[in-house]
């Protein structure tokens, strides 16, 4: 059996797997041949041909919606293709479920973990195993891989106990344990500090060293010319091409990525008018179960600049924007608005939105839950605005074409994909359900605007669009607030930066002075509730 390799403009032979070497010095592990598939009308990959070879890190790089899940869906077994051919060294395989694809030795870590949190890691890791299990035995030879490829876990540690970092290296731990020699990571980096990010970076090159195959899959180019070999584009479910890591830098990848030009920076001016906005003092809450979600937050929000919160996943950021806009329960402190009239400030904690509305002050909101809570999924783009307007309609009449006009105007400057502005939102994209969601609150004219990861989701092109958007906002005299995952971005797009850990400030910095570093090594830290100085 034989493959084919592209490399700059050049085509290159594999000979037969058992041979062991190609023309470039390393067989194939995977050969994906003229792969389509289809959900329905939509066509999510078509004729899709890749490659990967063996002991290399692939990275696939794509806009949102560009069909780089789905394929490597199909080659875990999630999926199955409708036409084409899958090559396992050299072989023709059928994986028609995720037992085929570990009998051929691929195992995909999934962006959202599948663990058991009463659980071991080691009970995790042999779960859905058959035959006689010892878990002492088990323990073991878990121990052996950790001490092999460099990883940091207990075996008899419970899920619940771990971070997140720890939680993903079970994850990985899993699929070794089960003879993976092809691994696929599904944004792996994307809840992170850039330290762990570091630790999970030199682990895939021990395993790379070892033989092993990775593909992963990633929005945050910085980190794909850090730690891949090569790197694979498909656009709009099609094969671009794919390019040598070192002859790669972050704007040729984009341009790949979207086909045209696309302008990478972020624009940053300085604040203008600057002036206290919202003061948070000693905010504490406490979720249903009685843990404690925030300890004594205190900070300002300014109008006229973008205030940056960072933090690992759950460490209080999605708490801290819901009690802030009345749909947390606030145990105690202070959230106090200063209007930009100068009138009377007025206190927050115990008015619910509706009442926050009334009381004259104009707050928007980007929930994390975009169909939870920030969208009716069953609307379309024309009923999810009216939402927002519906109460100044007069008598039993609704005004439909303030909404209306609304929709058009975000559906042609997002750039929403949708048949019409009366399309279920349920059956977009997750980011053009994002477009809908970020474009309808930013035209509200908020004295205050609060955004929980507004471009997750969203491709390249379109999340410096938000981006621009929010810098527009904060020179308008808006207090933005904006959650972000990216600390590149994060440094890049906001003033000041409120750091959070275990429902702590642990630090309020200036983004034009700081580093990743000092962020990173915030976000892993806890000081008891600074305040912001």
């Amino acid at each position: 059996m034989t493959c084919t390799i592209q490399c700059c403009g050049a085509f290159f032979l594999c000979p037969p797997a058992e041979k062991g070497v190609t023309a470039l010095g390393t067989a194939c592990a995977v050969k994906m041949e003229n792969v389509t598939k289809r959900f329905g009308k939509v066509v999510a990959n078509n004729a899709i041909n890749l490659e990967l070879h063996e002991g290399e890190i692939l990275s696939l790089l794509g806009e949102n919606g560009s069909g780089k899940t789905t394929l490597m869906n199909m080659l875990s077994g999630i999926y199955f293709p409708d036409e084409g051919q899958i090559y396992i060294h050299g072989e023709p395989v059928t994986i028609a479920s995720p037992k085929d694809a570990f009998e051929h030795g691929i195992g995909m870590i999934h962006q959202h973990f599948k663990l058991v949190d009463l659980f071991t890691a080691t009970e995790n890791i042999i779960l859905g195993l058959e035959g006689k299990l010892d878990i002492a035995e088990a323990s073991k030879k878990v121990k052996e891989i950790c001490d092999k490829y460099g990883f940091d876990i207990d075996p008899n540690q419970k899920i619940y106990d771990m971070s997140v970092s720890q939680k993903q290296t079970v994850e990985i731990v899993k699929v070794l344990y089960r003879g993976a020699d092809i691994l696929i990571l599904d944004e792996p980096t994307a809840v992170l500090t850039p330290q762990e990010t570091d630790k999970l970076f030199a682990i895939m090159r021990n395993m790379k060293a070892d033989g092993k195959s990775l593909i992963i899959i990633t929005h945050k180019l910085h980190e794909v010319l850090d730690v891949s070999d090569r790197v694979a584009v498909l656009r709009k479910g099609e094969y671009v091409g794919d390019v040598a890591t070192k002859d790669a830098d972050q704007q040729s990848l984009t341009d790949m990525m979207v086909g045209h030009t696309v302008s990478l920076n972020i624009s940053r001016p300085e604040p203008k008018d600057v002036e206290k906005r919202l003061v948070i003092e000693g905010l504490t809450a406490y979720d249903e179960l009685g843990v404690k979600r925030l300890d004594d937050v205190s900070f300002t929000i300014n109008a006229g600049e973008v205030l940056g919160i960072a933090g690992v996943a759950g460490s209080g950021q999605r708490e801290l924007l819901e009690s802030i806009a009345g749909l947390y329960p606030v145990a105690s402190g202070h959230v106090t608005f200063y209007p930009p009239d100068g009138g009377k400030e007025k206190e927050l904690v115990g008015l619910d939105p509706m009442k926050i509305r009334k009381s004259g002050i104009s707050m928007s909101f980007v929930p994390e839950d975009r169909l939870g809570m920030g969208l009716v999924g069953s609307m379309g783009m024309t009923g999810n605005m009216m939402l927002r307007s519906w109460r100044k309609g007069k008598g039993l009449f609704l005004d439909r074409k303030d909404p209306e006009a609304l929709a058009n105007r975000i559906w042609e400057e997002l750039g929403v994909v949708t048949p019409s502005t009366s399309f279920p939102v349920r059956r977009m994209s997750g980011g053009n359900v994002q477009k809908v969601l970020v474009g309808r609150e930013i035209a509200q004219s908020p004295a205050v605007l609060m955004t929980a990861y507004a471009v997750r989701g969203l491709d390249i092109n379109t999340s410096y669009t938000i981006y621009n958007l929010l810098t527009e906002q904060k020179m308008k005299g808006v207090a933005v607030v904006y959650v972000g995952e990216d600390l590149d971005v994060l440094l890049e797009l906001c003033d000041r930066i409120v750091v959070l850990c275990g429902g702590q400030v642990s630090g309020v910095v200036d983004a034009r002075k700081t580093d990743k570093r000092e962020v990173g090594a915030l976000m892993t830290l806890v000081r008891g509730g600074n305040k912001d100085e």
